[in-house]
């Protein structure tokens, strides 16, 4: 019996995260990067050897390094803004594959490309990654101790080290969804949810929320549950 109570108080947790956090690509790729270096990218006295592999290797963090700062930079709001982002893309990898495989085409170009061999040894790679790791472990701890809860009766912000507790009610809470960026809701599934209490007149918004449809149709769906049971209470009354 109070299994089953505790199981139908249990509430919805969102968390609004910094967009620090969509910078996850860039760490995978320099953690990568930093192995591969470190087995097959330098010699016994750590000295770099510039081949094709740790060039590509660098090229690779760069180019992701410059996509994800993109993401962080502006917003993409609608499939238009992403299907230019892909053209343009596509148009610079072609021309670059063009250089590559026919270097008569464009000499000048091809000859200024030529003169670019970044390289970086392991020790920049791992540093970058355990820097970004421990943002990423001060993020998510900080996400502990502020986080909003979404209850069938009430709507809890619980923020503070001591826990302080805010308390609002949550019946006729009215929930809008936004996904201002697409890139941000393909990496974590992120957007924004703005909640509207009965009793509150300012709108509480949160960003960079994850899993934000599952996380809306999981409020909507307990919120919906209640006013049926409040309506059949009213209508036996």
């Amino acid at each position: 019996m109070n299994s089953g109570q505790n199981k139908s108080e249990r509430g919805v947790i969102l968390i609004s995260y910094p967009k620090i956090v969509f910078l996850w690509p860039t760490w995978l790729v320099t953690l990568l990067c930093g192995i591969y270096m470190a087995f097959w990218g330098q010699g016994a006295d750590g000295a770099i050897e510039v081949t094709s592999g740790t060039v590509a290797c660098c090229w690779t963090f760069l180019i992701v390094l410059a996509i994800n700062m993109q993401v962080l930079a502006f917003d993409f709001p609608r499939a238009t803004s992403l299907t230019l982002l892909f053209v343009i893309v596509a148009l610079i990898l072609g021309g670059a594959l063009v250089v590559v495989n026919f270097p008569n085409v464009f000499p000048s170009v091809t000859a200024f490309l030529k003169k670019f061999h970044p390289v970086a040894n392991s020790t920049f790679y791992f540093f970058l990654a355990g820097m970004l790791a421990i943002m990423y472990a001060a993020v998510f701890i900080n996400a502990r101790f502020d986080y909003w809860e979404v209850r069938p009766n009430e709507l809890l912000h619980h923020h503070g080290i001591l826990s302080d507790l805010e308390r609002f009610s949550s019946p006729n809470l009215r929930i809008d969804k936004e996904i201002n960026d697409i890139f941000e809701y393909l990496l974590l599934q992120s957007g924004r949810l703005i909640l509207h209490p009965s009793n509150e007149r300012r709108a509480i918004v949160l960003d960079n929320v994850f899993f934000i449809s599952s996380k809306e149709k999981s409020i909507t769906k307990m919120l919906g549950a209640l006013q049926v049971q409040v309506r059949e209470a009213d209508s036996q009354s």
